[in-house]
């Protein structure tokens, strides 16, 4: 059989054209090897800078974009300044000047962006990442009063190995060191502490799987490492749900392939990574984490950034708090599927019977899903006996079995119940 049919039988669920339904699938999480983008290595991580030697000695490298020489020019020989128009005393022009103040821009809760940065920002830290010559740095969110701090695992990636990290909360010149807690890689998470620190203000975190194409989001982040402990402030929507990008790792030449991301047209640059992406309500619904550079026909992306659902985060946290993989990851399990938690949007869209589990919005051909006869529109609702709800839970089930292992896997298809067993291959990242 032709590997491009293996995944069609006359049983086959084909998911509704995107013409009459969502232009993308709600949030979720996705193991594929062949991730559904039109710049397959056009994406860069946002997190760090690294500045060029006009700038400063270390060589600052990592996953980053590098910083080109700002040209600045002041008004102060000329022009416009201090609200006074120049020129001879005794001109016939005359200005008209208004003493009201500016008003925030309005987001749809009724918050104003001012508040809600006045709201958020105590809770977003500069990072910074130092070992050798080489220097990092990035935007963390604090999430306990304690001082845990989640970011990317790029940002924090030179100190994995003996390096230091330290931190400068929004608003403060104060430079604080803290330690590493622990780095899942695989996921771009990581978790830092702030030493001795007690009674800080914690992010909120919102329900990302709630979010659709459209919100209103802002951005809060370190951007291009300018001065830390002043972070800059963007504002976009939603652009798109349940993304899966290829990144590269410009730290060891690499790349990363990360799925089920929020895409934004908020812009990102580096050293936004590891920092909010709020939504109306000043409440976290992403982490910014890469943006897209130019496309394979070398023309530039415009407006493209990803983050990572801040369910995804949070379903993360008992294991980066038990010290995650702070060294480099063994060979992951893989099966060739893009997936995404069924929710009750999903299933009524798509008119499936399930009530929960992980759909299957695409087939990598050749897999080993495909080769099991797993099809897109599938919902896989257990996996060896045991009840799988989100795509997260599913996503580290197979991450962490090993190659070869035989995994049985029910399935929900129409109105039929499906049992197929997957024997898990080696994920080509």
């Amino acid at each position: 059989m032709d590997p491009k049919d293996e995944t069609q039988s006359e049983e086959s669920f084909s998911l509704p054209d995107p013409k009459q339904g969502p232009s993308t699938p709600p949030l979720g999480d996705s193991i594929q090897s062949r991730p559904p983008t039109p710049w397959p290595s056009a994406f860069a991580k946002a997190p760090t800078v690294r500045a060029s030697n006009e700038f400063s000695p270390p060589r600052r490298r990592g996953r980053t974009i590098a910083l080109i020489s700002l040209g600045l020019a002041l008004a102060v020989g000329g022009g416009f300044l201090g609200g006074k128009l120049s020129g001879s005393s005794n001109s016939s022009v005359t200005i008209t000047q208004s003493n009201s103040s500016p008003s925030g821009a309005v987001l749809p809760s009724g918050m104003t962006i001012p508040d809600l940065v006045t709201k958020v920002s105590p809770s977003v830290v500069s990072i910074d990442v130092k070992n050798g010559g080489n220097e990092d740095q990035g935007t963390g969110m604090i999430i306990s009063s304690d001082g845990l701090v989640v970011t990317n695992n790029h940002v924090i990636a030179l100190a994995v190995n003996g390096g230091t990290i330290t931190t400068t909360r929004s608003g403060s010149t104060t430079v604080q060191s803290a330690k590493l807690i622990g780095t899942l890689p695989a996921d771009d998470v990581a978790l830092i502490q702030i030493q001795g620190a007690a009674n800080l203000p914690a992010v909120t975190f919102g329900n990302s799987s709630k979010a659709v194409v459209g919100d209103a989001v802002v951005a809060i982040g370190n951007a291009l490492g300018l001065a830390a402990g002043t972070p800059t402030v963007t504002q976009g929507i939603i652009s798109a749900l349940g993304r899966t990008v290829t990144a590269s790792n410009e730290l060891n030449s690499g790349t990363e392939t990360l799925s089920n991301l929020i895409q934004t047209d908020a812009a990102i640059n580096p050293g936004n990574s590891g920092g909010p992406l709020l939504d109306a309500q000043g409440d976290v619904i992403g982490m910014n984490t890469a943006v897209a550079g130019s496309t394979t026909s070398g023309s530039s992306a415009q407006n493209i950034g990803f983050a990572i659902p801040s369910n995804s985060i949070q379903e993360l946290l008992p294991k980066l708090e038990s010290g995650g993989a702070t060294t480099t990851a063994p060979t992951q399990g893989y099966i060739g599927v893009e997936i995404a938690t069924l929710t009750p949007t999903l299933k009524a869209q798509y008119h499936l019977s399930a009530n929960s589990g992980v759909l299957v919005l695409t087939v990598s051909s050749p897999s080993p899903a495909s080769r099991s006869g797993i099809h897109q529109g599938d919902v896989i609702t257990e996996v060896s006996g045991k009840t799988v709800a989100t795509a997260v839970t599913f996503s580290q089930i197979v991450k962490a079995t090993a190659p070869g292992t035989v995994l049985p896997m029910t399935l929900s298809r129409g109105n039929k119940t499906v049992h197929v067993s997957v024997t898990v291959g080696s994920s080509p990242a």
